[in-house]
C-alpha cells in the first residue's frame, strides 16, 4: 500500500497543480519585477537627492524667489535644507519612476492598451509640469504676497523657513496632480466609465466638486481659489472636448 501511495505521488501533476504553480511562479515574477522597480526608483531619489543637497544654496534662489524668510534655529536649518532636496530629487525623479513603472506594465499588456499608454505618458509628464509651473509662478506669488499683505496690517510678520517651504508646496503639488483631469477622464471614457453626455448632464455637481477640492488645497484666501477654480474648470470642459473628438473618431472606426 505504501509503494502504491509512492508511485501515485510520483506521477505526473494534474492539470490544477501544473496551473497553481504556474501563477506562483507569474506572481512571483511579478514580485521580483516590482521589487526591481521600487530599487531603482529608490536609488534615483537617493542619487538626485544628494546632488540637490550638495548645490542647495544654488537652488535657494528658485525656492525662495525673494521672499523675507527666517530660521528659528540650527535644526531649522537642517530641515529645511532636507525639505527642499527631497521636494526637488523626488519632483525630478518622477520621469524615471514612470519610465521604470511603464517597463514593469509594458509587457503584460495588450498592444492596444500599450499604443494608449504611450500616448498618455508624455502627457502626464507634461501636464504635472503645466500644474507644477503655473502654481509656482501664479498660484504662489499672489496667495503668499495678498496673505503677507493682509497680516501685515495688524502684525509683524515673520515667515521662517519650514512654514514657507511648506506653503510652496501647497501651492505646487497639488496643482500639479489636479491637472491630470483630462486623462483621467479619457482614461474613465476608455473604461466606459463616462461620456461626453454624462459629463455635460453632471456639468454643476462636478463644479460643485471642484469647488470643493479648491478648498481642500488652496490656500484660505479668495485670489487663490480663484486662481486655483479657474484652470480646474477650464481643463472640465476641455476634457468633455477630447472626449468627444474620441468618440468621434471611433464612431468613424466603427463605420468604417
Amino acid at each position: 500500500m505504501v509503494q502504491g501511495n509512492d508511485i501515485q505521488n510520483k506521477g505526473p501533476r494534474q492539470p490544477d497543480e501544473e496551473a497553481i504553480v504556474d501563477a506562483v511562479d507569474t506572481f512571483s515574477g511579478h514580485l521580483e519585477a516590482l521589487r526591481a522597480v521600487l530599487l531603482k526608483s529608490a536609488i534615483t531619489i537617493a542619487v538626485i537627492f544628494i546632488i540637490i543637497f550638495m548645490t542647495v544654496s544654488w537652488w535657494f534662489g528658485f525656492i525662495g524667489k525673494g521672499a523675507d524668510i527666517v530660521v528659528m534655529g540650527p535644526f531649522e536649518v537642517i530641515r529645511f535644507y532636507f525639505r527642499t532636496s527631497g521636494a526637488i530629487s523626488i519632483g525630478l525623479s518622477v520621469p524615471f519612476m514612470l519610465f521604470y513603472l511603464w517597463q514593469f506594465v509594458e509587457p503584460r499588456l495588450i498592444p492596444k492598451d500599450v499604443k494608449i499608454m504611450h500616448s498618455m505618458l508624455p502627457m502626464m509628464i507634461l501636464l504635472f509640469l503645466l500644474g507644477l509651473l503655473f502654481g509656482y509662478f501664479v498660484v504662489h506669488p499672489v496667495s503668499y504676497f495678498a496673505l503677507i499683505s493682509m497680516g501685515e496690517q495688524n502684525f509683524d510678520v515673520l515667515i521662517t523657513a519650514d512654514e514657507y517651504m511648506s506653503f510652496l508646496l501647497v501651492t505646487t503639488i497639488p496643482l500639479g496632480l489636479v491637472f491630470q483631469l483630462p486623462l483621467v477622464v479619457l482614461f474613465l471614457n476608455y473604461l466606459e466609465l463616462l461620456d461626453s453626455a454624462l459629463m455635460k448632464s453632471v456639468r454643476k455637481f462636478a463644479y460643485f466638486g471642484l469647488i470643493v477640492v479648491t478648498a481642500l488645497i488652496a490656500p484660505p484666501d479668495i485670489f487663490s481659489h480663484l486662481l486655483t477654480l479657474t484652470p480646474m474648470i477650464l481643463l472640465y470642459e476641455f476634457s468633455i472636448i477630447l472626449v468627444k473628438r474620441k468618440e468621434k473618431r471611433d464612431r468613424l472606426k466603427a463605420d468604417g
